[in-house]
């Protein structure tokens, strides 16, 4: 859920307010619209690192001129089964949602279809667009780049970015199989978080400009913009011990399938100002059940693997066994029922935009 949440906002209320306030920065309409439903998803399913907090991110890139409102991307290689796009600097959100409908409407008629995408921006969560294919009896994979914020194994100057893998799995009665992971220990976002409620960060995380671990999420936030040394931790922790090195192979592998093939930058290269987010790209798939076999019986044992996990012994002190995406799932769920929790931090953030642009904040539940 939000941190410490302190109001609760309906989310088609939410969404508006969001749509509203991209409308005012120069958006069309269905942008607008599209942009809002991707960045309040994020909150709705409990990750609000990567939601509606992330706005002011957008009214600075868009008024700044960095990120650009309305841009006409360019299709700068196409194969039967495949695009590269260059997003000439447009908003991630809307255009990722335009660029996974394309994939999912190409493997509907050939069974499997991918992108990458270059020069865009920040696009929220990675599973958003993942899920996009459970509908359509498919398998859905999203992925993007961002700022180099992580730092590799045995190092201590940041060479990789959060870089998050996401794969969606549809069953048959169960909640899907939704994997949405940072391949860092933990996001730049979870650091802000951690900023606005002026928490110490946990050990583990983060190492600061000499190799040492840090709980100080001003000093490493501040660092990691200018890569003045130290950042966040690969999957796995320190070292090689704890596996630390499959998480930094992953990173790498995320910026390759996103930038490596889309011809984006990558590694260091990848650099936000102090306000607005990087240039970044992003790789989409998606696979026909029927590639492999009979989707029913595919859905089937999707069930009986996810139901077999979530009848596991809990360890001593622990309620349940979860798999990934049903906590979000049952976030999604909690959020229809009483509205979509934000902190009294994200709250005063969302005031001060309503503010500038003259858009009235929403009531709240």
């Amino acid at each position: 859920m939000s941190e410490n949440p302190g109001v609760r906002v309906q989310r088609a209320h939410l969404e508006d307010f969001c749509s509203k306030v991209f409308l005012q920065l120069g958006m069309t309409a269905q942008d607008a619209k599209d942009s809002a439903e991707i960045l309040v998803a994020a909150d709705a399913r409990g990750i609000a690192s990567h939601g509606i907090a992330r706005l002011r991110r957008y009214v600075s890139g868009i008024t700044t001129g960095v990120m650009k409102p309305q841009v006409q991307s360019e299709v700068v290689h196409r194969t039967p089964l495949s695009f590269v796009l260059d997003a000439k600097g447009g908003g991630g959100l809307s255009l990722s949602k335009q660029v996974m409908q394309e994939v999912i409407d190409t493997a509907k008629e050939r069974g499997f279809a991918t992108a990458a995408v270059r020069d865009s921006n920040h696009f929220g969560i990675a599973g958003y667009y993942a899920m996009m294919a459970l509908p359509h009896d498919m398998i859905g994979v999203a992925m993007t780049n961002t700022a180099a914020l992580g730092i590799p194994t045995f190092g201590r100057d940041v060479l990789f970015g959060t870089n998050p893998i996401a794969v969606a799995v549809p069953a048959l009665h169960q909640p899907a199989y939704v994997l949405d992971m940072a391949t860092t220990v933990v996001t730049r976002g979870k650091v802000e978080v951690y900023e606005r409620e002026g928490k110490t960060l946990p050990a583990g995380w983060a190492v600061d400009s000499l190799g040492a671990d840090t709980s100080d999420a001003t000093a490493l936030l501040e660092d990691m913009l200018v890569q003045a040394g130290g950042g966040i931790l690969p999957l796995g922790g320190r070292g090689d011990s704890l596996g630390g090195h499959k998480g930094f192979g992953l990173a790498v592998l995320v910026d390759i399938l996103t930038a490596v093939t889309s011809g984006g930058v990558f590694g260091r290269s990848v650099m936000d100002s102090e306000r607005t987010s990087a240039r970044v790209c992003h790789y989409f798939a998606a696979i026909r059940l029927d590639m492999f076999r009979d989707p029913l019986a595919f859905r089937t044992d999707m069930d009986r693997m996810l139901l077999e996990i979530r009848s596991a012994r809990p360890a001593v002190g622990q309620e349940r066994v979860y798999y990934a995406g049903l906590k979000e799932y049952e976030s999604e769920l909690d959020c229809t029922v009483r509205g979509v929790p934000l902190s009294m931090a994200c709250w005063a953030a969302l005031g001060k935009i309503a503010q500038e642009l003259q858009v009235a904040l929403p009531g709240t539940v």
